[in-house]
C-alpha cells in the first residue's frame, strides 16, 4: 500500500505541473515578443492615431477597375478586393466578438461542476493491482497530438484575438512581433498536427463506435451529477463523443488549415476567406469541447491520467468507470510489483 500511496502522490504532481504548465503557457508564451521589442524595435516611432490618406483608400475599396499585375476572375485589374474587407469586418467584427463566449461558458461550467461536485473520487481504496489500457505507441501518438494542440490552441487564439485582448497588454509593437512569431509556429506546426489526428482517428475508430449502452450512458450523465454507476465498456458515451468531435471539427479544422497553409493549388481569394471563417469557428468549438476533456483527464476523474501516464490503470477505477470493459480484461490485471495476480495463466502472460 506504501508504493500505491507513493504513485498516487506522484501522479497527483504531474496532474497539477500540467495544469500549471498549460496555463502559463497560455498567459506568458505571448509576452516574449517584448524580447523583441526591446532589442530590434525599442526606438521605433509610434504609429499615428489618423490616416491623412483615408478617403483615397476607402475609394479604392470601391473596387473600380484600374491596372494591377494580379489575375484571375475576381481580381484582375482590381487594386483593392473589396471582399478582402468584408471578410476583415466580419473576422474581427461577429467571430472575434462572439465566440470568445463560448470558451467564457464553458470555463464558467467546468468551474461550477468543480466547485459543486467535485472531482470523481475512487468509491474503495487502491488494492494495488492493475490492468493494461493504453500502449507505448497510442500513448506516444496521444502527447505529441496533445502538445501540439495546445501550442496550435494558444497560437491562434493570440491570432484571433490577439487585436481586442493582446494589444492593451502588449502594445501594437509587442503584439506585431508575437503575430509574426505566432503565425510562423502555427503554419508550420499545422500540417504534422494533422498527421497525429488522423493517425488518432483510425487507430481508435474501432473503440468508438456507438451503441445502446453508450446512450443509457449518455441519458444519465455518466452519473456524474447523480452519483449513480452507470455501465460502460472500453470507451463510455462521453469518451465516444469527443472522439466524435475530433473526427468532425477536428478534421474541418484540419482541412481547413491545410488549405490556408498551402494556398498555391488553385484557391481563389473567396475560398481563402470562407475559409478561415470557418476555420476559426470550428476550431473555437474544438477548443471548448477539448477544456471538458482536459478537465477530467486531469483533475476531474481519480486514476484517469494514469492511464495516459503509464499505460495501466488500477482495477478499482476500471470496475467504477468501464466496468463492462473490465470484465473483459481482468484476467490480465497484475499487482503493481509486477508480480501477476490471481487469475492463471493468462494474467501471467499478460504481465
Amino acid at each position: 500500500m506504501k508504493t500505491t500511496s507513493t504513485s498516487a502522490r506522484r501522479h497527483a504532481r504531474i496532474m497539477l505541473w500540467s495544469a500549471v504548465i498549460i496555463v502559463v503557457g497560455a498567459v506568458f508564451l505571448p509576452l516574449a515578443s517584448y524580447v523583441y521589442v526591446d532589442l530590434v524595435s525599442a526606438n521605433a516611432a509610434a504609429a499615428q492615431d489618423a490616416n491623412p490618406r483615408a478617403n483615397y483608400w476607402r475609394a479604392i475599396r470601391e473596387g473600380n477597375a484600374g491596372y494591377t499585375s494580379a489575375s484571375g476572375p475576381y481580381t484582375t485589374n482590381v487594386l483593392i478586393q473589396n471582399g478582402g474587407q468584408n471578410w476583415r469586418q466580419l473576422r474581427n467584427g461577429p467571430v472575434a466578438s462572439y465566440t470568445p463566449w463560448i470558451l467564457a461558458i464553458v470555463v464558467l461550467l467546468i468551474g461550477l461542476f468543480h466547485l459543486i461536485k467535485g472531482p470523481q473520487k475512487l468509491e474503495g481504496p487502491l488494492s494495488g493491482k492493475t490492468v493494461p489500457r493504453w500502449s507505448l505507441g497510442e500513448r506516444v501518438l496521444h502527447w505529441y497530438t496533445a502538445v501540439l494542440f495546445i501550442i496550435l490552441s494558444i497560437t491562434g487564439l493570440s491570432l484571433l484575438f490577439g487585436r481586442a485582448v493582446l494589444i492593451p497588454v502588449l502594445g501594437p509593437q509587442g503584439f506585431g512581433a508575437w503575430a509574426d512569431f505566432a503565425m510562423l509556429l502555427h503554419n508550420y506546426l499545422g500540417p504534422f498536427f494533422v498527421v497525429g489526428v488522423l493517425l488518432e482517428i483510425l487507430a481508435w475508430m474501432r473503440f468508438n463506435i456507438p451503441n445502446a449502452t453508450d446512450w443509457a450512458w449518455i441519458k444519465k450523465g455518466g452519473g456524474m451529477l447523480s452519483g449513480e454507476h452507470v455501465s460502460a465498456g472500453r470507451s463510455n458515451g462521453g469518451e465516444k463523443i469527443w472522439f466524435w468531435i475530433v473526427a468532425t471539427f477536428g478534421v474541418a479544422v484540419c482541412v481547413t488549415g491545410l488549405i490556408l497553409d498551402f494556398p498555391n493549388f488553385g484557391q481563389t481569394r473567396e475560398t481563402m476567406q470562407l475559409t478561415s471563417i470557418i476555420h476559426a469557428i470550428a476550431a473555437i468549438i474544438w477548443v471548448a469541447v477539448s477544456l471538458g476533456h482536459i478537465y477530467l483527464g486531469l483533475l476531474g476523474s481519480e486514476g484517469a491520467l494514469q492511464g495516459m501516464a503509464r499505460g495501466r490503470v488500477s482495477v478499482e477505477w476500471a470496475k467504477q468507470h468501464h466496468d463492462l470493459w473490465y470484465e473483459e480484461v481482468k484476467n490480465t490485471a497484475t499487482a503493481e510489483t509486477g508480480e501477476p495476480a490471481a487469475g492463471g495463466s493468462e494474467a501471467k502472460q499478460a504481465g
